[in-house]
This record gives structure tokens, sequence and C-alpha cells, in this order.
């Protein structure tokens, strides 16, 4: 078997090289049978989010095939679960957000722990997810070509090899299509290509990639959820842009057409959610952005396997020449692996669609663990301990992010008062405002893993609530922009919010929003400090540089003024509690709710 990204393959080497594979057999081989197809397995993980170790609470659980909860996931026993699952037919491939939002063992080394493992395991293509953008365009490519991190130097494995697998993303494009013209000549030789590329513009990552398996070609491509701006720190990805799925996909299955490769699967970061609490086998999805992709792209495209929603589903959908094809996911951090067993017709170089079988197999943990990758994440384990165990402050009882009715949440709030905190020295900060979606964990008072006893927050569980390495930051915002903003958290909007997302208030911001109301008229009783906010009064507001950069569908932030760049969000939580033994979860009444 051999393999090769699309980048080293040009139209005459892609029929050559199919050639090689099937010519030399031996003489009494050619009087024998011809077979008229050959099997392929693919085995799929999708948003394994650097869980080295097995996760908890609820995101260590799966419903199983029978209905059963049961515990799932971590790398030892995923890699368990693949070498049973894994034939020598087997390709390996992923749909995205393999790091980003990772534990603080993966994190503190930017995620090449993960990277590592992936290789390990046998991983060959992997799209990327918007997470992979998580520290911008730029560590994204150090985490692929390798070299060591350009603050933080190498890890204590020494300098960083690079990704030991193809990553993806054929939507992922430079916004000035001159940029980097070396990768559109890499692309191929070909008028065909070079024309095709250069009417769709200039890749900024590999759009394709090709495996060999059993002598015919396998095309994969990537795709990342075109939403990626609004949900990533827009300055790591100021010079590219992220087009439609449907349109790239459908350039990428030309390319490959072009090529000669005609058994074609697309790994998409984007899903649908489900039905909950149904197998992982049944089609729970309901149809949604993963659906529109899996039903619109080129009828050449023979299989969608897909991520981002966290959700786990196996559906035969129709693709526009009215085929069945198949769309699937396999949930989230691990706990599933998705297999799928097909066979190539050695004449036409099709798949079968019709041999088309799949399963989502749960990674239990009642197998025995890899004892190999056992030992490589306690090794990383013992690296980042002296970390992660370090005691940063004490709580006096649970501390969670589940929203109450108004959609603050205890963790929520306690986050926004330790950025205001942070930012009032220096950035001269009035008030400060968080994005749930940033809170990825709840503060509990009995979890404590150093075992200084109840009440204890570690640096590591500190991390866990806020992975993301965000930095502070404060803007000058009039009244009338601070209530546009409000006003942006709810659906209805020209800002096309998909859902009510409603921004954690520091204790002193207080307001009143109508469930009823149009759009716009919302909010009302918007005060600070208990003093009625103008329009024409300016406010210092502080948040994370994610959504300074309109992240999370709040453009208005982006008409900020006067930018200051504080500490990094963990760092400004972290000595929050450190300054304020015990603290007590904050009451969730800031905001006011009317019908």
């Amino acid at each position: 078997m051999t393999s090769r990204s699309l980048f080293r393959l040009g139209l005459a080497g892609a029929v050559a090289a199919g050639g090689i594979l099937l010519a030399g057999l031996p003489a009494d081989a050619s009087k024998a049978p011809k077979p008229r197809t050959v099997p392929v397995r693919l085995l799929a993980l999708n948003d394994f989010h650097g869980h080295l170790e097995p996760p908890t609470g609820s995101s260590g659980r799966m419903v199983d095939e029978h209905g059963n909860t049961v515990d799932a996931g971590g790398a030892a026993y995923v890699a368990t679960h693949l070498k049973a699952l894994a034939d020598r037919n087997t390709i390996a491939v992923a749909q995205g957000d393999l790091i980003g939002a990772t534990p603080l063992i993966s994190a503190a080394y930017h995620d090449e722990p993960t990277v590592e493992l992936m290789g390990k395991l046998g991983l060959q293509v992997a799209a990327v997810g918007n997470h992979e953008f998580d520290e911008g365009y730029d560590e994204l490519r150090r985490i692929m070509k390798g070299g060591c991190h350009p603050v933080d130097g190498c890890s204590p494995a020494g300098r960083w090899k690079g990704a030991a697998f193809d990553y993806v993303g054929a939507n992922v494009l430079f916004k000035n299509r001159h940029e980097r013209t070396d990768a559109l000549s890499a692309l191929g030789t070909s008028p065909q290509i070079k024309k095709l590329m250069a009417d769709w513009g200039v890749p900024a990552l590999p759009p394709v990639s090709v495996k060999w398996m059993n002598g015919v070609p396998i095309g994969f491509i990537g795709l990342v959820t075109q939403t990626t701006p609004t949900i990533v720190t827009a300055e790591g990805i100021k010079d590219i842009k992220f087009v439609d799925e449907v349109k790239a996909a459908n350039v990428a299955s030309k390319l490959l057409k072009l090529v000669g490769v005609k058994a074609q699967v697309v790994l998409v970061h984007e899903g649908d959610q489900v039905t909950p609490n149904q197998s992982p086998d049944a089609c729970s999805a309901v149809p949604g952005a993963g659906n529109r992709i899996a039903t619109q792209v080129d009828a050449e495209i023979d299989l969608v396997l897909s991520g981002h929603s966290h959700q786990a589903y196996l559906c035969t959908v129709k693709d526009p020449k009215g085929r069945d094809r198949l769309h699937s996911q396999g949930g989230s951090f691990g706990r599933v692996i998705t297999q799928v067993d097909l066979k190539v017709d050695l004449r036409t170089r099709d798949i079968d669609r019709a041999s088309v079988v799949a399963d989502n197999h749960v990674v239990t943990r009642t197998v025995t663990p890899d004892a190999e990758i056992s030992a490589f994440v306690q090794t990383w384990k013992d690296r980042v301990s002296e970390v992660a165990n370090r005691p940063v402050g004490t709580i006096t009882a649970d501390i969670p992010n589940t929203a109450a009715p108004s959609g603050e949440s205890p963790l929520g709030n306690l986050i926004a008062d330790a950025q205001l905190a942070a930012t009032r020295t220096g950035g001269n900060a009035q008030v400060a405002l968080m994005n749930p979606g940033g809170l990825r964990a709840s503060l509990s008072y009995a979890s404590s893993p150093a075992g200084e006893g109840d009440g204890v927050v570690t640096y590591g569980e500190a991390f866990t609530v806020q992975p993301f390495n965000n930095l502070m930051q404060v803007i000058t915002l009039t009244g009338a922009q601070l209530k546009t903003a409000l006003e942006q958290q709810f659906t209805g909007g020209p800002n096309n919010q998909p859902f009510n997302r409603i921004l954690q208030p520091s204790a002193n911001l207080t307001y009143t929003y109508s469930q009823s109301a149009a759009w716009g008229s919302k909010v009302s009783a918007l005060m600070i400090d208990g003093q009625p906010v103008t329009d024409t009064q300016t406010i210092r507001v502080a948040m994370n540089n994610f959504l300074v950069g309109g992240g999370d569908a709040f453009p208005v932030f982006t008409e900020g003024t006067e930018l200051w760049s504080g500490p990094l969000d963990i760092d400004a939580f972290v000595d929050h509690l450190g300054q304020n033994n015990p603290i007590a979860p904050p009451a969730t009444n800031r905001i006011t709710v009317t019908g």
C-alpha cells in the first residue's frame, strides 16, 4: 500500500501509479480469476479534542447500541478498539477538532501530544475543524509541518516533527488570490488543474489527499464549517477565508476526477443535531447544516463523514442524482469509532455504493487498555502534573456552568467578575462580558485530583473551565452600542444569531429583557453600578479577544475603539480565585426576564 497527498500527485503520476500497482503479477497469478472488486475499510474519529485521558462526567458516557449508557473514551481504549477493528484493508481518517479546547495534558504543549497520538494510532487523513484554528493559521501550519513553538519553545519531547498524517481543507483559501502561488503550482502541471484552481482561488491548505488501497486510489476531500470565522479569534485567520462547503467540495471533486480518482469521500467538520438518547447506529439526525452538505455535494462523491455537532448517527441520504449516500458522525471525545466497509470496482475504480456498510462502535472501557498508549499518556500526565495539581484557590460549593432561566450561570458570572477585576487597572474597564461557549466545565467542590481536600481548585481544574488561552481586552463602546450588543444575543436580528446566546455580565451590569418583544426592543433598564446607561455615554467594556473580533455573532464589538490588551483569560481567573478565598457561587440575578 502506498499513499500520497495530491500536492505531490499530478495527472500523469496518478495514472502511472495505478498502472505500476496493477502490473508485474506472477505468471501463474495471471491465469487465476481476477476479482471484480477490492475491499476497503474506513475507521473514523471526530472531535477528539485532546482527550488523552478518559473523559469524565457526561462527556465520558455514551448510549450504546442496546440503549445502555456506558463509560466510553480515552486514548488507550481507542487504541485497543482500533486494533480490534483494523484489517489489512484499513484507512484511518478523522473529521476535525482533533485539537483545540483540550484538557491541560495536551493544551499545555500546544496539542503536540494529541497530534503525536494520532500518528501512533495510524491516522492517515484528517479534515481541519474550527478548533484547529484556535491558535491561528500559522500555528496550524507549525503543527502540520514541525518546529518548536515560537514563544514557548520546544516541549519536553524535543523539537516537534510535525503531523504524521495529512490535514486537508478544500474550503480554506487565501483572501488574496495572488498570494503564495507556489501552493497553486504544487497541485500539478496539468493545464486543466491549473485552470480549475486559478478560477477557484489559492488554497491555504491541501484541499484533498489520495490514498491507495489494494491497487485503487481513494480521494478524501476535507471541509470545515464555513462559520469558522465567527467561532475562532479573528486575528489568527485574518489572511484566509472559509467559503461555502458545497461549492468547495464540488471543485475538489472535479480536481480528483482530473487525476483519475473516482472513489471519493468527504470528511467534513459540520454536522447535525439529533433526537437524544438514540442508538449511535440510528439515523437520529435532525436535518440541518450537515444534511445540506451531505445531500448537495456533487453526485461523484460517495460518502460524507461528518463532525462538529458531537453527535452519533448513521444516515442514508440522496445525492443530487437521487442515489443513496452515507452520511454519518461518531460523537466526540474518542467515545465512538465509525467503521465503514465498502468495495471498489477495479474496472471503474469507483465505489460500489450498494456495498457500503457502516457501524458506529462505542469505545467501551471494558477492554484492556493498550499498553503502549497507556504509557504514552502517563508520560505526558507526569510532565504536566506539577502544573495541573497546583492549588489556586478554594470554593464553598459547586459552581456550575448550567444556565438559569435568565441565561446566566454561577460560573459565567464568576468569570465575568474575574475579568473585570483583571482589567480595571490598565484597561480602565467598567464592566465585563463573557461568552458562555467559552466555559467548558463546571467547578466541583469535591473533585480536586491533588488530594488537598474539598473545595480546593487546582490550576488543572481552572484550565478545564477556560482552555482557550484567549487574551483579555478592553474596548470603548457607546451606551447605544452596548445595548445593540445585548440585542444581538437573541435570534431574529440581522446578525443571524442561530440561537439565544446570553453573555455573562459582571455584577455591576444589570438589565431586563422581554421574551415577547421584537428584536431591537428586547433590552431595557440597562444600568451600570445602579445608574441608567444613556445612548451617548462611553463605556469601557472588558471581554476576551474572541468576542472583540466579533465572535459568536456579535459584530457590534468590532466597532469598539481604544483597544487595550491585558492578561490571558485563564490568568485572570486564577488570580481572582487566589485573591478571594473562599469563593461562593455567585447569584444569577443580574438579568431580569419578563414575558
